[in-house]
């Protein structure tokens, strides 16, 4: 029992571990023009969609692509109606991990890993992070591997039996374990990737497992707000408006839940890849129902937090 559990911490750290690798790889070869990109390309919200979804794909960060545009807003270099749309486009991007990771890559991680430890050590410092994004990439598929072995055996525990199947037969319980999982870890993508894990090994039924990654959405969130506090209202809207949309989106779901797990697993080769599907369906679909509303979002935003002066 010692040992699987030492095995799961230990693979979920290397998960975490190069999540983190990646993503900071990423970043330093934006060398620090991440922000500038984003204020110029983002000079719509239908432009700041796709330009959320797009930066959250490489970086694999929701909670930084909103705490940077929260920055941008703060300073006066985003116009809010802008920012939301990154806003909208950052829960789009951050489920592209999951279903890259639910295929079968072992023919490119290898090869990436090799090709990242040898531009890591590379004597000219501008190859070293694309070396670390590519070492990051290979070491978060790996960690998903060893962590669907070690949770298993785990899994097979009485007290982890019960509490697994407990949890996922309550979805409501399954979503605030999501939610408070992708709190603490501040990732939603490795959250949905634990669901996936336990799903696919039949230990949590999909519904429970479509629940835990719905709830990492509202989780994901605390990021954007820490980033808010202090900052002008402009700024602390974004944050809420992140959580707002998220919220509502999990609260329109839940009710729906079983029919909406029995729609995504017809389309899907397996059960975790289910879990994936369903993370991009249901992020998809409340980007695209709040995109025609982003302006008038952004009014009642300004409705619930008005500025100090005309409170």
């Amino acid at each position: 029992m010692i040992t699987h559990i030492f095995a799961t911490a230990l693979a979920l750290v290397a998960f975490l571990g190069g999540l983190r690798l990646m993503r900071s790889g990423f970043e330093r070869m934006a060398e620090g023009r991440l922000a500038r990109l984003i204020r110029t390309a983002a000079s719509t919200p239908t432009r700041g969609m796709v330009t959320g979804a797009v930066s959250t794909a490489l970086l694999q960060s929701s909670g930084a692509v909103t705490a940077i545009t929260v920055g941008l807003v703060a300073a006066g270099s985003l116009d809010f109606a802008s920012g939301l749309g990154l806003v909208l486009g950052a829960n789009v991007g951050t489920t592209i991990t999951p279903q890259l990771l639910n295929l079968n890559l072992w023919g490119i991680v290898l090869p990436a890993l090799a090709a990242g430890l040898a531009l890591s050590l590379h004597p000219r410092l501008k190859h070293r992070p694309l070396g670390e994004g590519l070492v990051g990439f290979s070491c978060i598929f790996i960690a998903l591997q060893a962590l669907t072995s070690a949770l298993r055996p785990l899994a097979m525990a009485p007290f982890f039996h019960q509490a697994l199947a407990g949890a996922g037969r309550n979805i409501l319980l399954a979503s605030l374990a999501g939610c408070a999982l992708s709190a603490l870890v501040q990732s939603s993508t490795a959250t949905t990737v634990i669901a996936m894990a336990l799903v696919g090994g039949h230990m949590i039924p999909l519904e429970g497992g479509i629940a835990i990654s719905l709830g990492a959405n509202i989780g994901t969130c605390l990021t954007s707000v820490i980033a808010a506090i202090g900052t002008p209202r402009p700024a602390q809207r974004i944050a809420l408006a992140h959580v707002l949309l998220n919220t509502m989106g999990v609260a329109a779901f839940l009710p729906i839940l079983h029919p909406f797990a029995s729609a995504v697993s017809l389309a899907s080769a397996s059960p975790a890849q289910a879990v994936a599907n369903a993370n991009t369906a249901f992020n998809a679909i409340c980007t695209l129902a709040a995109w025609p509303f982003v302006r008038q979002f952004a009014r009642l935003l300004t409705w619930m937090l008005p500025d100090p002066r005309t409170a």
